[in-house]
């Protein structure tokens, strides 16, 4: 019998077969698409910790605004990313632009690793500025009605073209163009932008937190994108897996990709449940854990660790007592791990931790270094 191919992707930004619980969020942006200019929702920015979903999410969107009619340019939010979009639009708009404006090959590299020189070919643009030449790019596809979305990965803003890019992007917005700007970035990256006042244009964008997943969503879309693969799983296994996810999207794809090969034959079973969940947990806790845990402060750490006496939910006012510190203090704290996406919020004046896992990984830490 042919081997069933693995349906999950737990790969950096790959798109999975069934997207969990960001139906919402996904229909407004896609409603933005089809409404054009004036929509408030063609510029919008994602926050969420790590394995939220965040890229997976920017390349659904753009490919969604590619399906109706907009061409596209994915970039990251790194030195460059200016003559990146450009170099970006032209590639994806090729089939609408005049010859002048597509981006051509320069060079070619073979050191170990092979790459591309792109060189925007526009001779009537020489000598324009930035601005100047995405305006020339935008009138050429006016007449066809297509517009252009810009996503932007890792926002931050440290550098200047993200501070050119909001300036210009603000303008062509007043002007009307058809033009869209989603960005997605860990909290504190986003905080530091929208607090940047050189960009605060950007505080009027749409936002959106991702956050964990409803258990329930999270039962369905696992179930979907097994029986689309051609298998099933029993209900104790789909319960178990369900819990260990708890809500977290990267978590879904590893738990279900280490189900999948561990299955007797087309039939995933409480035991390959188990032993899927033990190898993501292993991979959940190198990929991420480790990473996020790394920078954190002692402030940070001291506020964690005042949790940990808590099964579920934690109350601000006893973490403070804990830390032997007063409320303001320990505010500051809770609201740095919240900008993390370490904890979130479970009512007022109460957090719980976000990341699955988090509660006995700190506790083995902070054991380690006798915080």
């Amino acid at each position: 019998m042919a081997t069933l191919d693995n349906p999950f992707t737990p790969g950096f930004g790959q798109v999975p077969p069934f997207m969990a619980g960001r139906r919402y969020v996904i229909e407004n942006i896609e409603d933005a698409f089809v409404n054009g200019p004036g929509d408030p929702n063609l510029t919008t920015i994602f926050t969420g910790a790590r394995g939220t979903g965040k890229t997976t999410l920017l390349t659904l969107l753009a490919d969604e605004a590619e399906e109706r009619g907009w061409i596209t340019a994915r970039v990251s939010s790194v030195p460059g990313m200016l003559e990146d979009i450009l170099q970006q639009a032209a590639r994806s708009g090729s089939h609408l632009l005049a010859q002048e404006q597509k981006a051509r090959i320069n060079s070619i590299g073979i050191g170990g690793v092979a790459s591309l020189g792109w060189e925007y070919a526009d001779r009537n643009n020489a000598g324009k500025n930035w601005r100047s030449r995405l305006t020339s790019l935008l009138d050429e596809l006016e007449p066809h009605g297509v517009g252009l979305v810009i996503t932007i990965d890792e926002l931050q803003s440290e550098f200047d073209e993200m501070v050119q890019l909001a300036s210009v992007y603000q303008h062509l917005i007043a002007e009307g163009r058809r033009i869209s700007l989603l960005a997605a970035g860990l909290p504190y990256q986003v905080s530091r932008v929208l607090n940047d006042k050189s960009i605060s244009f950007l505080r009027r964008a749409a936002r959106h937190q991702l956050t964990r997943i409803p258990d329930s969503d999270i039962r369905v879309a696992l179930k979907e994108t097994i029986e689309a693969g051609g298998k099933q799983i029993t209900d104790e296994a789909l319960f178990a897996a369900t819990r260990a996810i708890d809500g977290f999207p990267f978590m879904m794809q590893l738990v279900g990709y280490r189900m999948w090969p561990k299955s007797n034959g087309n039939r995933i079973d409480l035991n390959a449940a188990k032993r899927g969940i033990e190898a993501a947990r292993y991979e959940m806790r190198s990929n991420i854990l480790e990473t996020t845990y790394m920078e954190l402060s002692d402030g940070d750490l001291a506020f964690v660790k005042a949790m940990l006496p808590d099964k579920d939910v934690s109350l601000t006012a006893d973490i403070a007592n804990r830390m032997g510190k007063s409320t303001g203090y320990a505010a500051q704290y809770r609201r740095r791990l919240l900008e993390e996406g370490v904890i979130g919020e479970r009512g007022r004046g109460k957090v719980g931790f976000e990341l699955p896992g988090w509660r006995d990984f700190a506790l083995e830490k902070l054991e380690e270094e006798d915080f």
